[in-house]
């Protein structure tokens, strides 16, 4: 299998679409502009025949123009500070995930290289996992009381000093950096989108314009996942498995300050307890079914691509065609991200298809991605499914953040988003306590009943929805 091929003919892909989208959004534009040209034009061509005068003609012109300004997406000023608050969101959110990717392709070598056994590194990873799932529950309610800036600050300390454990061979020391990492990364897929929603409302933009920071967020992750795996790779080769994770300390350092400096503060319910406030999250999840769906899409779904994550390398190791074959994992790793981007360029062309549908076929192909290693064992079929997931991750970011945008209240943002991720760590503990007893071949099918169980929710979801409109139209 020529896997640099791929990843040429991928990035190809993802260039084109770039390029496609690109000169969309210019032919918009320019529409727009020749449409408020000869609006402007005719008006004048009215006034003049009307007879009317001069200051009644410029006072028309005014309003004539506010009301061509209004018709337009935003005005040019508008988008100056939408395009500002962007990119100082996406500037902090791309450190903080850059720090993240550094890290990724080295903790189990590093564990490795200390002398651990298997044993003692599942041990290590599962009590990661147990940290996000415990503490996750109280994390939501104190980012939402005590304010989104104060807790992104927390992310940057308490995940650098997991990187700083790294430097340590202890058993024990590595165990406080996992509990350590793990409550940083519920903060860290809370914290900034809840941050992100708040503000984008409290400054008054349209909310259709939360779906291009979504899209934008999705690509470019994915683009510094790629830079960061090289980089890694190279600082790992030059100086030591160590030296990545100290590179990932200096992003938080950065990506801290900048949010000290930079973020305004926001809140949820800061009036109640932390007691009060989750279980209002709960009451209001079990009330909303709009609020469940999405919770079981999202835990179903993150649960099967975190397994996903430790099974595509044996996976490809063991299939008979490639046995023996020095698999290149790096560039593997390259290519399953420039396929994110496409997804995320996708779900951009896709923007007319509203997330409640688009969320369903990602559901519904994701399953049958996962259902082809579990009949097939052709190295190739099950690579391009994999391949074919990537997309639909990268399709399913963007999506499952405007969802959540729309169902989930601001004030219990931060606490719904963590509480289900409770599940979603329990599914994925259970998946590596298990990981020698199962197959290669059953745990696909596990993920794919996963994704079918919470498409099937969603759609009753959608059915019973639908019955209420028309209960009370």
């Amino acid at each position: 299998m020529d896997f640099l091929f791929l990843f040429f003919v991928s990035s190809l892909i993802c260039g084109g679409l770039q390029f496609y989208i690109h000169l969309k959004k210019k032919n918009i534009t320019n529409e727009s502009e020749n449409n408020n040209n000869n609006n402007s034009i005719n008006n004048k061509k009215n006034n003049n025949k009307n007879g009317t005068l001069l200051d009644i003609g410029r006072s028309e012109d005014v309003n004539n123009k506010s009301e061509i300004d209004k018709s337009n997406f935003f005005t040019e000023n508008e988008e100056k500070q939408f395009k500002k608050f962007q990119n100082k969101y996406l500037l902090t959110y791309l450190l903080a995930m850059a720090s993240d990717w550094l890290q990724g392709p080295y903790v189990y070598a590093l564990y490795e290289s200390y002398g651990y056994s298997k044993q003692e590194i599942a041990i290590l990873f599962i009590f990661g996992f147990l940290s996000s799932l415990v503490f996750g529950m109280a994390v939501g309610p104190i980012i939402d009381k005590y304010g989104r800036k104060k807790m992104g600050i927390i992310f940057g300390i308490f995940y650098g000093f997991s990187c700083l454990t790294k430097v340590i061979n202890s058993f024990s020391i590595l165990l406080i950096g996992r509990l350590l990492g793990g409550i940083a990364t519920s903060l860290l897929f809370s914290v900034f989108e809840s941050w992100m929603i708040a503000e984008h409302n409290s400054r008054g933009f349209k909310e259709e314009l939360l779906a291009s920071t979504f899209y934008k967020s999705s690509l470019l992750n994915g683009l510094i996942a790629i830079l960061s795996g090289l980089f890694a790779s190279e600082v790992a080769n030059r100086w030591g498995y160590v030296s990545p994770f100290l590179w990932a300390f200096s992003l938080l350092v950065v990506c801290s300050i900048i949010i000290a400096t930079q973020w305004n503060e926001n809140y949820g319910d800061s009036s109640s307890s932390l007691i009060e406030t989750l279980k209002t999250s709960i009451q209001t999840s079990y009330n909303s079914p709009g609020i469940i769906s999405i919770g079981i899409v999202q835990s179903f779904f993150e649960a099967s691509m975190y397994t996903f994550v430790f099974m595509w390398t044996p996976t490809l190791s063991e299939s008979p065609d490639l046995i023996g074959v020095q698999l290149p994992f790096g560039l593997i790793f390259a290519t399953f991200m420039v396929c994110v981007m496409i997804g995320s360029s996708i779900f951009n062309l896709l923007s007319h298809i509203k997330p409640e549908l688009l969320i369903q076929y990602i559901l519904l192909f994701s399953s049958i991605c996962f259902v082809i290693p579990f009949y097939f064992k052709n190295s190739l079929l099950i690579y391009m499914s994999f391949l074919s997931f990537e997309v639909l991750c990268g399709c399913y970011f963007p999506c499952i953040g405007t969802l959540r945008s729309k169902y989930i209240p601001e004030s219990i943002r931060a606490t719904v988003m963590n509480l289900y991720r409770v599940p979603l760590n329990i599914l994925v503990v259970t998946i590596l306590l298990n990981i020698e007893r199962l197959s290669n071949q059953r745990t696909f099918l596990s993920c794919a009943i996963w994704l079918i169980i919470s498409l099937a929710y969603y759609r009753i979801f959608i059915s019973r929805s639908q019955e209420l409109i028309k209960v009370n139209k």
